[in-house]
Order: structure tokens, then C-alpha cells, then sequence
């Protein structure tokens, strides 16, 4: 794919209003009769994948919109804390109890009980795919009057942290009566799903019966705007209270109390593909690893708002700096002219550039770079089977369950259900079961950063920087979450004033 020539100014700002044409009702939202601030309206970069359901990665917008809850949640250290679950003890090598919160009713109206708890964890470990949470965890829950027993295959100390992951979110029994799992009116939250408009909006009220108090807003209006100078041009308008992921294009457009800037465990690596085409051979996946110019990137594409990596992990985890690192790199071969084709996704207004930037750096090496960019709702598919030679993607890397040896898993390991590098390195896995057995604290943080350093001693992916996400509010929003791990956004104390 050629890239086009940046747009005149005048085309922009055009393209964006078309783009934000129906986005919001012009002017500011209508304030609550009862004397609450109004209904907020909030822009999200990416449309759901999978009709919102919580077994995919739609489980992050549900509990951004703090609509859908989890047993467990994890606090600004990454440690487990009581949520739907009052308590917990581990009460055998695989086996944990958990003792499950009184008074809580679904949006429903039905009773949130140990029981519901155990059919949602249940069907999760019976989904096919299972969600990215659960890759190599067996699992089966069981209730017993307010105990939940959850017991896995191999023993698991990292249980209460997966159980914080929003895939994992524990929903009404109505939510799982049709063919796929549906959260509208299901969940437990601060605010009701009431109505899901395909990949466009969404729409939630506040719950009058929150058992974790009442929201200060009255509720929130939801659209999906993958461009990122729309959402951009949203917040400049007035038409948007909350936008996510501002560009970094567009935040100097922006007015400074208008935007905040969070270091995120989000890396921009590129994924090589492993299995077929040129990067199978070690010595070509080393010349794209020597090739690459991450300052350039970091410089010109983010404006300096990112930092360059120096591994998988970035400064987000504390401890990642005392990282070995790579302990014996391959040795680079001579490309050759050797055809090569990256893709990578618009919703991400940085990463078409960095795949540009990449393309003229590869191509100093002497590889051939085709590129092939899509909305990542049409390259998704692709990438994960293995289509593309490269892929550019912007991952977090301690999403899922707070800990980073479920990313890795995920990526690298050789039955991972995200491996767009196709890696499947016996030495490799043999870190990562390391790492995902060993028990939290210092011993697991130093197998986590040797799995990491097995990864980066395949080259299967080279990680180029660490972003920094740009959060944009209105001038008058209170209490949005500015959350690293992209889990909350809006919450109970969030509203206008």
C-alpha cells in the first residue's frame, strides 16, 4: 500500500467534521433534572469486535463504562483486592476459595450470588476460543451456599490476578442464554448497559441500586470514532466530555488543562513472522532488528512523547529495568532484496507512519517492504494467522491480569492465542511455564524478565518504544480515570460539574 502525501490542512479539518457529523447533539450534553451533572459523553477509538462480549477484548469497554464487574480488582501496585469477592484464600495446591460480597443485584434484578459467579467463570473456560486470559489455564468453578471454589489444572499463584481481568467478568444468567454472551442489563456495575447501536454507540444509565454507591452521573452516551483526528476535533468542538487516545498528532491543537499524558505498559513492537517467508531464517530477523532507528521513531513520529525501548516491558513496570536482556544475539545476514510485507492498522493514527518509517529503514538494509494497512477490525484475522511477514502493534503488555507472564504467554508461547510471530521456540516456552508457575514476588519477576529475554534472543519480535497514552477531558469533567492498564475511564465519581 502507498502512503498518501499528508492531507492540506483545510482537507483535514473537512474530513474530520464529516467524520464527526452525528457523532454528539451540537452544544453541550443536557444537564439531569435531579441536579446531577449531565449525561456524559464519552469517544472510544476502537468499535466493538465481538458484539461486547465480555469473553473478547470488548470486555475493556465494559469495564471502562464501569457496567460489568469482576470478582477480584487490582490496586495502582498491580496487588489483588477485594471486589465481588469480599475475600479469598488459597485451600490447596490448585485449589482457591473465594468468599463472594452480599447485597449485590444484577442490572436484572437477579441476586448476585456464588452460584452466578461460577456459571460466568465456567463459561469462560468453556468458550472456544477461551479468552486470552485463561491461555494454558484449566479451570472449574463450583459453588457451595457464599464460597466460591475455583480449582485449575496445574497450580496457579497468579489465580486472583486473573480473576481481576474484565474478560472475566461475571454477568447475570440471562447474558448467556442466546449463542453468544450478551451484556446488556447483566452486569453489576455503576452504570446499566441499555443499548448497543452495532460498532457505532452505545448507551448506559446509572444504576439507582449500585452496591457501591450511586454514580455522580446520570449516564453516558458512547460513540466509536477510529479516527483520531475526528475524536480529536470532537473535544475541540465541544461535542465529546471524554475522549481516549488522542494522537499525538493532534494534542498541541488541543488546550493544555485539556489533556493528560500517561506513561503506559503499552510497547511498539514489530512481530516477525517465524513460521514462513524471509523471517524464518535468524540471521534476517537480526538485519531488521540492527535496521531499525527507534530514536527516529520516537522523535518524529511521537514527538518525543514515548521512550525507546529496551525490551518487551517498558518503565510502566517498575521493576523491568533490571532486565538482563538480550544474552546472545544472532549475527545479521544480508538481505538480499528480499521481499517483505509489513502490515499494520489505522485505528492507532501513529502506527501507519512508524510502518512507514520502518518501510524506508528496511529498505536501507536492502529488504524489499510492501505495507499493508486496514482498519484492525479487517487485519485482526490476518495477522494472527500468520499472513503478513511483519506485523506493527501497539500492545499492552500487563492487561490482562496485572502481571506480565500472561502477555508473553499469549504472544510468544507456542499454543498462545495472540502469537503473531508464530513463534513456537521450545527454550521459549520452557521460560514462559517458568514464569507463569512461580509464585508472585521478586522470584517471579526475575522468571518474567528471563522469558522475556528468551523472547528477545528469538527476534521473533522486536519491541521499538513505549507509548504514552493521551487522554483528553473537557474543561469541566471531574473524576475520569487516568488508568495505565486502560481498564477504568469512567467511574462512580466521574461527572460534570
Amino acid at each position: 500500500m502507498r502512503i498518501p502525501e499528508p492531507s492540506p490542512s483545510l482537507a483535514v479539518a473537512a474530513a474530520a467534521a464529516l467524520l464527526l457529523t452525528g457523532c454528539f447533539a451540537a452544544g453541550p450534553a443536557t444537564d439531569d433534572a435531579s441536579g446531577d451533572g449531565g449525561r456524559l459523553r464519552v469517544v472510544m477509538m476502537q468499535p466493538p469486535r465481538s458484539g461486547l462480549s465480555p469473553l473478547s477484548d470488548d470486555a475493556f469497554k465494559l469495564s471502562r463504562w464501569s457496567t460489568a464487574e469482576t470478582l477480584v480488582t487490582l490496586d495502582a501496585d498491580g496487588d489483588p483486592q477485594p471486589a465481588l469477592a469480599e475475600k479469598w484464600e488459597r485451600s490447596g495446591e490448585r485449589t482457591w476459595s473465594f468468599t463472594v460480597r452480599e447485597g449485590v443485584t444484577f442490572h436484572d434484578g437477579t441476586a448476585f450470588t456464588a452460584e452466578a459467579a461460577a456459571r460466568s467463570l465456567t463459561e469462560a473456560a468453556e468458550a472456544a476460543p477461551k479468552p486470552r486470559i485463561l491461555d494454558g489455564v484449566e479451570l472449574t468453578a463450583k459453588a457451595d451456599g457464599d464460597i466460591l471454589t475455583v480449582t485449575t489444572g496445574e497450580g496457579d499463584p497468579l489465580l486472583p490476578h486473573r480473576l481481576s481481568s474484565p474478560q472475566l467478568s461475571i454477568l447475570s444468567a440471562k447474558a448467556y442464554e442466546g449463542r453468544s454472551v450478551n451484556p446488556v442489563g447483566t452486569g453489576t456495575g455503576a452504570f446499566v448497559l441499555r443499548k448497543v447501536n452495532g460498532t457505532s454507540s452505545a448507551a448506559l444509565d446509572r444504576n439507582e441500586d449500585y452496591w457501591g454507591g450511586r454514580a455522580k452521573a446520570p449516564g453516558i452516551d458512547v460513540r466509536f470514532v477510529p479516527d483520531g483526528t475526528a475524536r480529536a476535533a470532537a473535544l475541540r468542538s465541544g461535542e465529546a466530555d471524554i475522549v481516549e487516545s488522542v494522537p499525538v498528532s493532534q494534542a498541541s491543537l488541543l488546550e493544555e488543562d485539556q489533556i493528560t499524558e500517561v506513561p503506559m505498559p503499552r510497547t511498539n513492537t514489530l512481530y516477525l513472522n517465524t513460521e514462513r517467508g524471509a523471517f524464518t531464517d535468524p540471521a534476517l530477523r537480526a538485519a531488521a532488528r540492527e535496521a531499525i532507528d527507534a530514536e527516529a521513531l520516537v522523535d518524529g513520529v511521537y514527538e518525543g512523547r514515548a521512550d525507546v525501548a529496551e525490551g518487551l516491558l517498558g518503565p510502566a513496570v517498575p521493576w523491568a529495568d533490571q532486565r538482563q536482556g538480550r544474552t546472545r544475539p544472532a549475527e545479521a545476514g544480508d538481505p538480499r532484496g528480499r521481499r517483505i510485507t509489513i502490515g499494520t492498522f489505522t485505528d492507532r493514527a501513529e502506527l501507519p507512519e512508524v510502518a512507514a518509517t520502518l518501510q524506508q529503514q528496511l529498505r536501507k538494509a536492502g529488504f524489499t517492504v510492501e505495507l499493508e494497512i486496514r482498519e484492525y477490525t479487517n487485519i485482526e484475522s490476518d495477522a494472527l494467522a500468520g499472513k503478513f511477514d511483519a506485523f506493527v502493534l501497539s500492545r499492552a503488555t500487563v492487561l490482562d491480569s496485572g502481571d506480565p507472564a500472561a502477555y508473553l504467554y499469549s504472544d510468544f508461547g507456542s499454543e498462545g492465542t495472540f502469537n503473531l510471530s508464530q513463534l513456537a521456540d521450545p527454550v521459549v516456552d520452557k521460560a514462559l511455564h517458568k514464569a507463569n508457575t512461580t509464585a508472585p514476588g521478586a522470584a517471579r519477576r526475575a522468571a518474567v524478565l528471563e522469558a522475556e529475554t528468551a523472547v528477545l534472543n528469538s527476534d521473533a519480535a522486536i519491541p521499538m518504544l513505549h507509548e504514552r497514552v493521551i487522554q483528553g477531558d473537557a474543561v469541566d469533567v471531574v473524576g475520569s480515570a487516568k488508568d495505565p492498564r486502560e481498564r477504568l475511564l469512567v467511574t462512580a465519581d466521574t461527572h460534570r460539574r
